[in-house]
């Protein structure tokens, strides 16, 4: 399950339902279940007081109880990406009983690696095998109609795929998605 956040642009409620229901049409062309919201509005969460962002992901943590959680990386340019990042780490925070073994921050294209040269770098220690998934991967990301572009810019279709093979080729896979490994207990 994902938890997603509300639309970006501007604050209608035609708006909200539109990217709401491309975040659904992407979770049943990936085959998971639908995503959670949190009702955030998008690209706005710098309005909002971190504490009620990590109550959110508490609450989402306690109700699923995952052991492993995928978040953004810290240094995205996306505001709202190192907002969730930051709760996430205190929401699963490691104390005794909680489910949470491992924390592992993803790349967004377009955000990820447009980040300034201060911030840390993402630099990916752990690799996923997405040889069998990847057009499932672009299927889902094109349900975005409104965030796709058209190549060469990263967040195409063609990009997409160019970056998966480039991950691939860093760790022996065919395509891969790549992560740095933020958390784990062993």
């Amino acid at each position: 399950m994902a938890v997603g956040l509300d639309a970006r642009g501007p604050a209608t409620a035609e708006a909200h339902a539109a990217h709401r229901a491309a975040a659904q049409t992407a979770a049943k062309r990936l085959g998971i279940p639908a995503p959670h919201f949190g009702g955030f509005a998008d690209n706005r969460m710098d309005n909002v007081v971190l504490l009620d962002v990590i109550k959110t992901v508490e609450a989402f943590v306690e109700e699923v109880r995952p052991q492993v959680i995928y978040t953004h990386h810290r240094s995205d340019l996306n505001v709202d990406h190192r907002i969730v990042h930051d709760a996430v780490l205190t929401a699963a925070r490691p104390m005794q009983g909680t489910n949470v073994v491992r924390i592992l921050a993803g790349e967004t294209l377009s955000s990820t690696e447009w980040q300034p040269l201060t911030a840390p770098a993402f630099i990916p220690n752990v690799f996923h095998d997405a040889g069998a998934t990847i057009e499932a991967k672009v299927a889902a990301l094109e349900a975005y109609s409104g965030e796709i572009r058209p190549f060469p810019h990263p967040r195409s279709a063609e990009g997409i795929r160019a970056l998966a093979a480039f991950r691939g080729a860093q760790s022996g896979f065919p395509a891969a998605e790549a992560f740095m490994l933020i958390r784990e207990r062993v």
